[in-house]
């Protein structure tokens, strides 16, 4: 199991994770931003609130928000393409109610 040991926050919406392999990955979360949990860390006050949470070793916001760490180590592979892409979708169903 892929735990996460730190983030930082490196541009609006984006952070550099460390693993707990020492693998570091730089993520530019805004276009996964979307959805009941997700969309409000649009607000960049509430996105940088983000912290790894020592129990379930990966990152999380105050609002309830997280993400499973074997995605996030995975985001170049795909996982990222894949939830923004469900992020869309998500986006466009609440546009349509």
């Amino acid at each position: 199991m892929v735990k996460i040991t730190n983030v930082q926050i490196v541009a609006p919406y984006t952070l550099q994770i460390t693993f707990d392999d020492g693998a570091k990955r730089v993520i530019d979360f805004a276009p996964a931003l979307a959805g009941y949990y997700l969309s409000p860390l649009r607000d960049l006050n509430l996105f940088n609130q983000v912290r790894v949470d020592p129990e379930i070793h990966t990152i999380v916001w105050p609002n309830g928000a997280d993400f499973d760490p074997a995605t996030l180590y995975n985001w170049d592979k795909g996982d990222g393409a894949g939830l923004a892409q469900r992020a869309k979708q998500w986006q466009h169903q609440v546009l349509a109610q």
